[in-house]
């Protein structure tokens, strides 16, 4: 096996990421720009345009039919550190520390700004980067995105079933438990104490379950225009729909039994 070295696995995830389409730019264009949406506990047929006969996804299946699609897939881990920071580094979780399980609002550890990240490289090479949605990789201030490549952060720093500081009073889950909350439009200010930062510092405890996923997607779109003449990337993690499920209130649909089709 011929070994790969940080640059290497970068060159290699950055023309994935390109040909799957996360890039739209002119041939000519030397830096192309990077979007990676990134949705939590999604089921890989739960798109349309992967199959699903029950939720209709128009504007994701828009991208894959004007980009390329991939029906193959794997990942370092099932669960979520592990996973991301693979994403993040290109490295088996286990090389980079992040292999035991999931981050919870009491550890004391988190993705070690000495790793080298995607956003690290995209910076160095001029890019302007920016995180929006969960990170799930440490929620102290030196493990945040901020030090780990990226000029801006707005999200949670982990799943949106855990509470700050200490994760507990959190409310019964389950199915049934996870119906209640649904009829319960409030309990995601009621219910739980999941924070919201803006780059280092925490702006809102609870956050508005309801509203957070237009709040990242708004962020990003406003990133993107920002910086629309400049090379940039856009790591778009939703926390959605990892569970407790919510929507806006305008969109929701009451019946519990559509929860995750509405969410999607």
């Amino acid at each position: 096996m011929i070994p790969l070295y940080s640059n290497d696995r970068f060159r290699l995830l950055l023309l994935a990421l390109a040909l799957a389409g996360f890039c739209a730019l002119p041939a000519e264009a030397a830096k192309p720009n990077f979007i990676l949406i990134f949705a939590d506990d999604q089921g890989y047929g739960d798109l349309s345009c992967f199959g699903s006969k029950t939720i209709k996804t128009p504007n994701i299946d828009q991208l894959a039919k004007e980009g390329r699609k991939f029906t193959s897939f794997m990942v370092a881990s099932p669960v979520c550190t592990p996973s991301r920071a693979a994403l993040m580094t290109a490295c088996y979780p286990k090389r980079v520390g992040m292999h035991r399980h999931v981050l919870f609002p009491s550890s004391t550890k988190g993705l070690h700004p000495d790793e080298y990240t995607i956003a690290d490289h995209l910076k160095s090479q001029g890019y302007a980067t920016a995180c929006f949605g969960k990170w799930h990789l440490g929620h102290h201030p030196e493990v945040l995105p901020t030090s780990n490549g990226f000029d801006t952060y707005f999200g949670i720093p982990y799943s949106n079933d855990m509470n700050h500081p200490d994760n507990k009073g959190k409310p019964p889950g389950g199915a049934d438990g996870m119906d209640i909350l649904w009829k319960d439009p409030e309990s995601s200010l009621t219910k739980w104490k999941t924070p919201l930062y803006e780059d280092e510092a925490i702006i809102e405890v609870p956050v508005d379950q309801r509203t957070v996923t237009r709040r990242y997607t708004q962020k990003a779109i406003d990133f993107i225009r920002e910086h629309q003449e400049d090379p940039f990337f856009v790591y778009l993690p939703h926390s959605m729909p990892h569970i407790p499920l919510y929507v806006p209130d305008d969109v929701r649909d009451p019946n519990p039994q559509n929860a995750y089709i509405n969410t999607i």
